[in-house]
């Protein structure tokens, strides 16, 4: 195990994927070829018909009794061993590079093979071949690699290119199966990266009240994903690293106040990526949290109620640059996908105290493939909102110029029921080369037609 373990350092890796992924540099095709085939290495049964020294070199000529044919070598470097070996009448099997020289098959320099039959994978490592090919028989199995995680496509791709039966399988390589175990094998690694800190203090104030004051009931996903933050919030130990995610309208906005109350009376702070969206969840909050809960919006130019004092803060990028925000040990970001990791970890910091944590909570619509990689690696906990609190009625219409006055009529009942219409345009300003009307030249039609 102590050799095995100064070899994988030689060769500058660390687990067996690693391994399995130092893909052999070529291949040394020892089975009998079918077929003659100029320029191409082969391995030919011989009978030795003549001997001759030219110039100090050796002139063998061989028959290939599978072919019926003559074939002359030449040795360049000859020794008593080679003319003991290649004595007339002894028989052999051939490897070397095929040629034809005025009509005459000719092999410089063949190699005497003791054993055919093999297809022999070849390393381009620091190790000698010997061992080298060691290694790979002592770890790379089957049952090895399907203990590693891989799928069945995975397994037999590294093993047909470490243990090759015929070259075909070597040439035919699933590139894509490759690909995959290098991802999974990085991803694999990650997840041994994931460093955990004490958290601030726990969180675990009693819900009860507060989910009973709600206009609303839960869906079953949304009291799934909030017992799971309850529990990550209550553990003083390890600061919560968790990332919930759900589509618009899953309901991810309670869930966000709901986290802000198990952290009451302590502070908890949110971060948006947009001032409308901070907006939104501060007008939220404020109509749901209950009014002993005090929420401060932070915005660039604009803030509502005092932030340094609030239970809940909700902003926008503005709060990385205050001087004098208070400790909170809660940290929220919604839409985290539009936020760079290094705004991310800004905030974090500014909660942190010492070596100690606050509970970082993340929340996604569309998370994006470094949110993916990051669950992946298990780096962060994942909660999933799968469903919506209500079912979504969805139709859609195509409409001509005939079914405008009928568009007019719907949607004047819509702002009668105070209900939201969006009226979306392709352009935003007048294009020469695009024949669409923009938001500018329709928005006067609009501001007229529809006092909202």
């Amino acid at each position: 195990m102590q050799e095995a373990k100064a070899l994988f350092q030689k060769l500058k890796i660390t687990s067996l994927l690693d391994l399995a992924l130092l893909i052999p540099s070529s291949y040394n095709d020892t089975t009998l070829a079918p077929s003659v085939e100029l320029g191409k290495t082969q391995v030919f049964e011989a009978v030795v018909e003549e001997l001759a020294t030219i110039n100090g070199r050796l002139r063998i000529r061989f028959y290939l009794p599978q072919f019926h044919r003559q074939l002359s070598s030449l040795l360049f470097r000859v020794t008593p061993y080679h003319r003991k070996i290649f004595a007339v009448g002894s028989r052999h099997c051939i490897q070397g590079k095929v040629e034809n020289f005025r009509g005459e098959l000719q092999m410089p320099q063949p190699k005497s093979l003791k054993k055919i039959g093999e297809i022999i994978p070849k390393y381009s490592t620091v190790l000698k071949e010997s061992s080298m090919r060691a290694l790979i028989e002592c770890y790379i199995t089957e049952a090895n690699l399907y203990a590693e995680g891989l799928e069945a496509r995975e397994v037999q791709t590294l093993m047909r290119l470490h243990y090759p039966q015929n070259m075909r399988e070597v040439e035919g390589v699933d590139g894509e199966a490759l690909k995959f175990v290098e991802a999974f094998n990085h991803i694999k690694k990650l997840r041994g990266k994931r460093k955990f800190f004490p958290a601030i203090q726990a969180l675990d104030t009693n819900l009860h009240s507060f989910l009973a004051s709600l206009p609303f009931q839960l869906t079953p996903e949304q009291q799934s994903v909030i017992h799971q933050i309850r529990v990550d919030l209550r553990d003083a130990s390890k600061a919560a690293k968790r990332i919930i995610i759900g589509d618009v309208g899953s309901g991810k906005t309670v869930v966000i106040l709901t986290a802000a109350m198990i952290a009451y009376p302590e502070k908890s702070i949110l971060m948006a990526p947009t001032s409308l969206l901070a907006m939104q969840i501060y007008e939220e909050a404020q109509k749901l949290l209950p009014r002993a809960v005090k929420v401060a919006l932070v915005m660039q130019g604009r803030n509502e109620g005092d932030y340094t004092t609030a239970d809940l803060i909700i902003g926008t990028h503005a709060l990385l640059y205050k001087e004098d925000l208070p400790q909170t040990p809660l940290v929220m970001v919604d839409e985290q996908h539009r936020f760079g990791t290094k705004q991310r970890a800004m905030l974090e910091q500014k909660m942190a105290e010492g070596t100690k944590k606050p509970h970082f909570l993340q929340f996604s619509a569309t998370p994006i493939p470094r949110t993916q990689a990051m669950m992946e690696s298990e780096l962060i906990d994942v909660s999933l909102i799968t469903s919506t609190p209500f079912k979504k009625e969805i139709t859609t219409r195509v409409i001509d110029k005939g079914d405008f006055a009928e568009l007019l009529t719907h949607i004047q009942e819509q702002i009668e029921q105070e209900r939201q219409v969006l009226i979306i345009y392709p352009l935003v300003e007048e294009s020469e080369e695009i024949p669409y009307q923009s938001l500018d030249e329709g928005r006067g039609f609009w501001e007229k037609r529809f006092e909202h």
